[in-house]
């Protein structure tokens, strides 16, 4: 009964449906609906292992239809749900976020996972310092200097196989209270204004996320009491005055101080200072993992 179900399969189904689909669409739905405790499978061809018809699904829907990178970051980090929102922060001292991206090797670093797919990444490094605005404003939809620079010459220096990973999509750039107890109040406020392109900058709450050390870094104002201490629980922390995206007011826009520390600066004009960028954008929720696990040494590799 074995060897004839064998037969079957090779002679008819495979045979009828071989010009119509994919050999690897042919071999799971042999396997699906021919699902017989009397039928072994061959998977040699494919380079998998199983001989039973489940493990054979299992393997070739793996092959076939591999997971989204979102899906398979969550499972493979072990990343927690937000408490805030609907997101998976990478946090602590060093975790395995690295990606490669523009083809620099562990150039970037992974933010977030959103829940509807989509990856948020940061440049490791800075790409230099940049005045925020020719005057003083700091709304980033104005837009500023910064952002037209982000958006036009820099996003046009990216490789164009590249800029086909990135997603527009709703950045929150509404002001924030650096001395406030209450984080959701912040991410409230941060959310209160949005801003639809391709190329931003990290918010305060997101660096704040990033923190391991909930208790002593896991709110504005206690971040600024312990800064010390709390910039070495973050993997987010980089030694040079950086900008955020959250501007404290009208007039004044937010960094990271080469301390660790949260400062503000005049939005441009005379009293205005230049500041480190760390490009932040948005993977497709299309993005697929082709290699890597993360760590610095052997970052994610990624493809549509």
């Amino acid at each position: 009964m074995k060897e004839k179900t064998k037969e079957f399969l090779k002679k008819y189904l495979i045979g009828f449906i071989l010009g119509i689909v994919s050999a690897c669409t042919i071999s799971v739905i042999a396997a699906t609906y021919f699902p017989s405790n009397d039928v072994t499978y061959d998977n040699k061809e494919s380079g998998l292992v199983s001989t039973n018809v489940q493990g054979a699904i299992d393997e070739l829907y793996g092959v076939c239809f591999p997971p989204k990178a979102a899906d398979q970051i969550i499972e493979d980090a072990g990343l927690e749900k937000d408490e805030y929102e609907c997101r998976y922060f990478f946090t602590g001292t060093n975790p395995n976020n690295y990606i490669t991206f523009n083809d620099e090797t562990a150039g970037w670093r992974i933010i977030s996972v959103e829940c509807d797919g989509t990856i948020k990444i940061i440049r490791a490094a800075s790409i230099g310092n940049q005045d925020w605005h020719s005057s003083v404003n700091s709304d980033w939809s104005s837009p500023t200097s910064l952002n037209t620079y982000l958006n036009n010459t820099y996003y046009n220096k990216l490789n164009s196989a590249n800029q086909s990973y990135i997603i527009g999509k709703y950045f929150s750039i509404g002001e924030v209270d650096t001395n406030d107890t209450n984080l959701a109040t912040q991410i409230n406020n941060e959310n209160s204004k949005k801003w639809e392109g391709k190329i931003a900058l990290p918010t305060m709450s997101e660096y704040i996320r990033t923190n391991s050390n909930k208790n002593q870094c896991g709110t504005p104002s206690n971040y600024k009491k312990n800064y010390r201490s709390c910039k070495n629980t973050t993997w987010m922390f980089y030694s040079l005055n950086w900008w955020l995206l959250s501007p404290r007011s009208s007039n004044d826009s937010l960094i990271i101080s080469s301390s660790g520390n949260f400062g503000t600066s005049t939005a441009g004009g005379t009293y205005g200072i230049s500041a480190g960028v760390r490009p932040v954008l948005y993977l497709s929720s299309d993005i697929k993992i082709t290699g890597g696990d993360g760590s610095q040494s052997n970052p994610y590799q990624l493809s549509l």
